[in-house]
């Protein structure tokens, strides 16, 4: 059942597939397996190498199980948050890796399917989450978060500019009933902004629904620490290549990536070098690898795609 109602386009694939530059006998994670999109293009090209494709997604898991079994055992899926790949590789008796994969996005199956409550155009259960065996869903942030904290959250992570309207708004509402659905929290946003604002453009509550769904996931909170956990994984010569869908996401690879390839730390007036710190990786593309016309005429959803690649020394 899975199978047939997982589908998702890959982004940026040929230019994930180059940035990898993959070894037939190299050991690859796929740290957002998805629907396997990636994971087999990686797989496809090993001869004696391993693939190791994580999900925190079970139904994830179950297709890409599904669609990498005829890579028999060059290919495991596992169902982890990829934060924990160091634990896995561990568990797994694997020590270094040639190149890691992550594409941050959210798929097209879990927007699509309504009951998973990520999208604004369908009415569905508040949920968002990408792991359902989670405790945090957006009903418990639509309904127990205060009004500093959802405005917060709206304005950081959504970069929402009426987020205290729409706090304010929120918090309202639920005091006469809890706000159950997205369709009531649609409702609830629109009313919360000024006519002019929902004309034209983003459909009104896409900041908030990503808000929501950011915080509901711990989406941001696992980037950099994920990014220094796969730079140790990663052998010299090994690559590491993410996909971002927001500026969020983008400015924290850009500045990890910085900071594990500057260096040194010490004051510029310093004569010789005492912190010891040398670059851990090269940054491989200066600014973001983006989807060609080609691909944003066959998925338009790839438009906000950037691919940052940094290679390990």
């Amino acid at each position: 059942m899975a199978e047939q109602v997982f589908s998702h386009v890959s982004v940026l694939l040929q230019e994930c597939m180059d940035a990898l530059c993959i070894k037939q006998d190299g050991i690859y994670i796929d740290g957002t397996a998805g629907g396997a999109g990636h994971s087999q293009e990686i797989a496809s090209r090993l001869g004696s190498g391993k693939l190791i494709a994580l999900d925190r997604d079970l139904t994830a898991v179950a297709v890409a199980s599904e669609r990498l079994s005829r890579f028999g055992e060059h290919a495991q899926v596992v169902h982890s948050n990829f934060s924990e790949m160091a634990q896995v590789c561990r568990e797994l008796g694997i020590d270094g890796v040639d190149g890691v994969l992550l594409d941050l996005g959210v798929s097209s199956y879990q927007l699509d399917t309504a009951d998973r409550g990520f999208s604004y155009m369908a009415d569905a259960p508040l949920d968002m989450r990408m792991n359902r065996e989670d405790k945090l869903d957006a009903y418990t942030v639509v309904n127990t978060y205060t009004e500093q904290e959802l405005k917060r959250i709206i304005y950081d992570y959504g970069e929402e500019r009426f987020a205290p309207r729409i706090a304010s708004r929120i918090v309202k509402a639920r005091e006469s009933a809890p706000i159950r659905t997205t369709g009531e929290l649609v409702d609830i946003i629109k009313s919360a902004m000024p006519a002019a604002a929902k004309e034209g453009g983003h459909h009104p509550a896409k900041r908030t629904f990503q808000a929501i769904r950011i915080e509901v996931n711990g989406e941001l909170s696992v980037i950099e620490p994920t990014i220094r956990d796969a730079v140790n994984l990663l052998k010299p010569g090994g690559r590491i290549a993410i996909i971002t869908f927001h500026s969020l996401e983008d400015r924290l690879v850009k500045q990890t990536f910085a900071s594990l390839a500057s260096g040194c730390t010490c004051p510029r007036d310093f004569p010789v070098c005492v912190c010891g710190k040398k670059p851990l990786i090269e940054v491989i593309s200066r600014k973001p690898v983006l989807p060609s016309e080609q691909e944003l005429s066959i998925n338009p959803r790839s438009r906000s795609a950037k691919l940052r690649i940094a290679e390990k020394l």
